[in-house]
Formats: C-alpha cells, structure tokens, sequence
C-alpha cells in the first residue's frame, strides 16, 4: 500500500509550526538554505554513511543496524565537539534499550569539521532557541543505516516513542530498493496522528520532542543491498541525559 507524500512548511513557517504543530516538514533545498550552504555540499556527505560501524546493542538480536554517534555542545555560533561518550537514554523514553550505556564509534573527524556538517547543526539549534528560548544546546548526532539483509530492517525497534530531549532533527540520507519507512507522528496527548513517507535526500522532519511521540515502519527489500540511511540530531536544555 502506497503511503502519502509528506506536506512540505514553508521555511518561514517553522518556527510556528513547531510552536502549534509539534513538527515541521522541510524540502532538501530549504534544509540547504537553512544552513547557508548549498545541497550538494550536504550531499557530499553522504559517503559517510558507507562506513558506518555495526550496532551490537540490539535486544532483538538484529543485525540490520550500523551507526556512528558523537556529541556536541552549541551556545550561539560556536559547536564545540565533547569528548567521546556514550549514549544513554532512561527506560521511560527507550522501554527497549533504555538503561544502557551503548558506546558508538564517533562520527568521523573528517565528516564532523565540515562545514556543512557544522552550519547544519548550528542552523537547526537557533530554531530550538526560537522556539524555547536562546541558550546552549546539548546535541547528539546519529549516523544510520538501516538494511535489509536479513529481510527485514527495523528504523525503530523500539517502537513510537519520544527520546527525552527537546528536539528531534530526522534527515533522510538516503533510500535505496526498500520498501516501507513510513514516518508516523501522533500527539502526545490527544487523538491526532500523521503518516507519510520521506523520500528526497536530506528532507527534513524537525519534532518538538515533548509534543508529539514518532516512529517509522519496518522496511523490506524491493532489490539488492535495499538499504535506509538517516542522520538524526537531538537537541536538549541544560545537560546531556544520564548526566547528573
């Protein structure tokens, strides 16, 4: 069953919409302007994605996910990038892997001192300070793919759900003969949910991380190699979780 194609704001809505909806949907070549670079300097980024470390953390015993994980800390223009860490994330947000100390490979240096790399992350953490207020951010950012060796890759293992941050940034790298990854949003309280499907490389779903619980379906090959690859970026007030 085909899904619905995703109903793009407008940039200059984003920060409203975020405010009344608990999510924005951008075009790649707004994400690009957004971070005052152009789209194929994103887009040259995405050879990272090809050497990506396998995820041995998954419960379910899965070997569908690969990802590297770094940290950042944003106050105004600057990013300063933390000493390598852990992700960590309390069992209320992540009943699945919450708990654990899950020790990723850091996103590579050459990739996280580009400058599109930079200007991206920096862009997206002054519209959470539109939204909540100018001050620093804590970030995380996610390298993933996804695959379907087995037959079937899981974006979401854990289900829907919100991460216990205050912004989600979801990007789509890339998709490559799969099926599925059906981005769903419901609210948190209240009956409301949307579905769609992200397909244009570096389209961009931005979530307020308190209003609105997300997921995406499994995928399944339609070809060799199918494959899905995101960047996720969380943006959190006062401190990283599972600092005291």
């Amino acid at each position: 069953m085909s899904t619905a194609a995703p109903i793009f704001n407008d940039p200059s809505h984003l920060v409203s919409a975020l405010r009344n909806d608990g999510y924005a949907v951008l075009r790649p070549q707004d994400v690009a302007a957004l971070a005052g670079c152009t789209l194929p300097e994103l887009r040259a980024l995405e050879p990272s994605w090809d050497d990506l470390a396998l995820d041995n953390y998954l419960k379910d015993g899965g070997r569908y996910r690969r990802r590297r994980h770094s940290c950042f800390v944003q106050d105004g223009d600057a990013l300063t990038p933390t000493p390598h860490r852990a992700h960590w994330q309390p069992v209320e947000y992540n009943a699945l892997h919450g708990g654990m100390h899950r020790l990723f490979e850091p996103v590579e240096v050459a990739i996280a001192t580009q400058a599109a790399w930079r200007q991206l992350i920096v862009a997206l953490g002054d519209i959470c300070s539109q939204v909540k207020g100018v001050q620093p951010w804590f970030i995380e950012a996610h390298q993933f793919r996804i695959d379907t060796t087995d037959g079937i890759g899981r974006p979401t293992p854990e289900g829907a759900h919100r991460d216990g941050v205050d912004f989600v940034a979801v990007l789509l790298i890339k998709r490559e003969s799969i099926k599925g990854g059906e981005t769903r949003i419901f609210e948190a309280i209240g009956p409301n949910g949307k579905r769609f499907t992200l397909t244009e490389p570096w389209s961009l779903l931005l979530l307020d991380d308190a209003a609105v619980i997300h997921e995406s379906t499994p995928i399944q090959p339609i070809g060799p190699a199918g494959h899905r690859d995101t960047l996720v970026l969380t943006y959190r007030a006062r401190q990283f979780q599972g600092e005291n």
